[in-house]
């Protein structure tokens, strides 16, 4: 079996075409039991499917009782500020109901659809009654971008039972109708509203010009937020000046060991990820290596082996930079640990990076002194990271040209 890269896709060629997943298998047992009509909060949250597309499944996600903090189920920046563990975040998203209909990406006409979009505006939870057609399948889909969704049910009905707090900014940006999404996103961005709360509102459909608005697959808007976002950000890293030392930062969470090593040199940026054994994704006793990078232009193609969490850590430390006011080359070495026995979506690996930018960092002088010290920190020989290293064979390169 290639769990590592088949993620409980049934469908993809790695696959060991069980008919069942023995690795989401283990979180069904604790999933909760719901009537056809419940009144639940939504965090808000909301989630578009990819299957099928453009014709998807979409929907809103809610617990099946009222809660004034169902802002805390679907947030991956306060997981991470409480500290929960893997277990608590799926027991937090295995409560709600995944209440969803079929539609089409463009469609305008569609009740269902404009309750889901006012719904991803809220800024905090809102009530609502739901109407099911039948009762949810008790299942939970677990995948390397976004939070772990649980409970699909068809939706018939539903209905927002109180007036939803939308803050100014989102009902401007979302009432323009000759504002592109990107331009809608940095703006958000550059007004201080999370990820997160961005990813809703390009999931349901609402930025873009008029002619170019569609619902988008959450994962892929979870990857395109972050993308545009720290796209923006490096505009202005690129021309900063360089640090002037290397710079070793650390921090660990939910089993994800980061080890963030940055060069004085021009931007440049690597992610090389190992998955142990016991991981998500890894049910056997092999270490699975993933790496991708990109030079001082970017890249141009998507990053395919570490995939969302490559943008995710791109923008955390992009904000650093730009926050110091400084450029460098970043080498970023992630150990998947087996505490990390499911997927919790790229948001936790967002908000761990951010948290090991805003540490004290070690300072040393030489690259090698940098690669040993976050050595000590890791479980597998730094060896097998560096050899693998495009950035790192690029700086010995570079040493070499200028010994002659």
């Amino acid at each position: 079996m290639d769990c590592v890269r088949c993620k409980g896709n049934a469908n993809s060629k790695y696959s060991c075409k069980r008919g069942f997943c023995p690795i989401l298998q283990r979180f069904r047992e604790a999933l909760p039991k719901v009537n056809l009509d419940f009144n639940g909060s939504s965090p808000p949250d909301v989630f578009v499917g990819q299957f099928n597309y453009p014709n998807v499944f979409a929907g809103i996600l809610a617990p099946a009782q009222h809660d004034d903090t169902a802002g805390r189920l679907s947030a991956p920046e306060e997981w991470f500020k409480e500290r929960l563990g893997v277990q608590d975040i799926l027991q937090r998203r295995g409560s709600m109901i995944y209440s969803r209909f079929s539609s089409n990406i463009k469609s305008n006409n569609d009740k269902l659809k404009e309750v889901m979009q006012e719904v991803s505006m809220a800024q905090k939870p809102c009530d609502m009654e739901f109407h099911l057609l039948k009762k949810p399948v008790l299942a939970m889909e677990l995948n390397n971008h976004s939070s772990p969704i649980g409970n699909p049910a068809p939706l018939k009905k539903a209905e927002i039972t109180e007036n939803p707090f939308i803050p100014k900014k989102v009902d401007s940006v979302v009432s323009d109708n000759g504002l592109k999404s990107v331009e809608a996103l940095t703006d958000l961005y550059r007004h201080e509203y999370t990820v997160t709360s961005m990813v809703k509102l390009l999931t349901a459909g609402l930025l873009g010009s008029k002619l170019e608005r569609k619902m988008v697959p959450t994962r892929w808007a979870i990857t395109a937020v972050d993308d545009i976002v720290s796209k923006d950000v490096l505009k202005k890293v690129r021309d900063y000046p360089w640090i002037n030392e290397y710079r070793v930062y650390h921090d660990e969470y939910v089993g994800n060991h980061y080890e963030i090593i940055l060069l004085p040199r021009q931007w440049s940026f690597e992610v090389i990820e190992a998955k142990m054994p016991g991981s998500c994704w890894n049910n056997g006793m092999q270490i699975f290596f993933m790496k991708d990078n990109e030079g001082y232009f970017g890249r141009k193609t998507y990053a395919s082996e570490v995939t969302g969490a490559y943008y995710s850590c791109r923008l955390a430390v992009a904000e650093h930079l730009d926050a110091i006011k400084r450029q460098a080359s970043v080498l970023i070495l992630r150990e998947v640990r087996d505490e990390y026995f499911a997927p919790c979506g790229v948001g936790i690996l967002r908000e761990t990076v951010r948290s090991a930018m805003s540490k004290v960092f070690e300072a040393f002088n030489t690259v090698d002194g940098a690669l040993k010290a976050a050595s000590a920190r890791l479980r597998i020989p730094i060896n097998q990271f560096s050899e693998s290293s495009a950035l790192l064979k690029e700086v010995k390169t570079q040493k070499t040209l200028l010994a002659f």
